[in-house]
């Protein structure tokens, strides 16, 4: 599982998005995994308004007030947090189902 914060959502995996991880876990366990994340996703969705998913294992969360001026761009950027469900180095779909 990883956790972003870019000003882009996780989906888009631009070149270099690997820069803007925050942190990446592995669990021994999908119990422990499912656990995991059901826990953060929880948090993220009574932290943040926003929220957008992508095949079942790109999670994106925002608030409009959270931005970043871009210079090359001269505009302000929306902030994403971002988590990514992975197995094997892959973005997979994570499901109760699996475990």
């Amino acid at each position: 599982m990883i956790y972003m914060k870019a000003d882009y959502e996780p989906w888009w995996m631009f070149a270099g998005w690997e820069e803007t991880i925050r942190s990446r876990l592995a669990f021994d366990s999908a119990q422990e995994a499912l656990h995991y994340c059901e826990g953060l996703l929880l948090e993220l969705r009574n932290k943040y308004p926003f929220e957008a998913m992508k095949k079942d294992s790109f999670f994106a969360f925002w608030t409009e007030c959270e931005k970043d001026f871009c210079e090359a761009c001269d505009e302000d950027l929306q902030l994403y947090h971002g988590v990514i469900f992975m197995k094997d180095g892959k973005p997979t779909a994570f499901r109760v189902a699996d475990v």
